[in-house]
């Protein structure tokens, strides 16, 4: 899939995001965040762990952990396959992999195009998603990587 854009207004500048799915639904966080993307690779669990921390893996000679995404977000978790891919973002001095089950494309984002969060979606939803885009056939949730990560991981690269 080529690379999109996305603009309601002019006079604001737009943002690169990079675009990915999760379950039957597309995600997308800022690509300043993004360090890299990686295939998947086995984690390595660790006892007592939060439920959506997937174990950790060797980047290049640090520990870096993975989140699942699914397992985050509150979505059915798959078991990851060769077409899964692990995000590696820096966010609050940490950088933490994001399993994803395919990456999609680089969107380039209007601020002004994206809509706040429905009120209908709770307070914990609201806490992990930007706000929305609405873009050809899809809606798009923009998140905030800082809010998907735990706010203590010290075992992070």
């Amino acid at each position: 899939m080529s690379g999109a854009t996305i603009q309601a207004a002019q006079g604001v500048e737009p943002q690169e995001f990079i675009a990915f799915h999760v379950g039957e639904q597309t995600y997308c966080i800022d690509i300043i965040a993004v360090r890299e993307i990686r295939g998947w690779t086995p984690a390595t669990p660790l006892p007592h762990a939060p439920s959506f921390v997937r174990g950790v893996i060797n980047l290049r000679g640090s520990v870096l952990p993975v989140v699942d995404l699914a397992a985050r977000l509150g979505l059915p978790v798959k078991e990851p396959t060769a077409r899964h891919a692990v995000i590696v973002v820096h966010s609050n001095g940490q950088i933490v992999g994001l399993l994803v089950e395919a990456v999609s494309n680089i969107m380039t984002i209007s601020p002004d195009a994206i809509q706040p969060t429905p009120e209908v979606a709770s307070d914990l939803s609201r806490s992990f998603i930007k706000g929305i885009v609405a873009a050809d056939k899809e809606v798009i949730s923009v998140l905030i990587v800082r809010n998907l990560l735990p706010e203590s991981m010290p075992f992070a690269a």
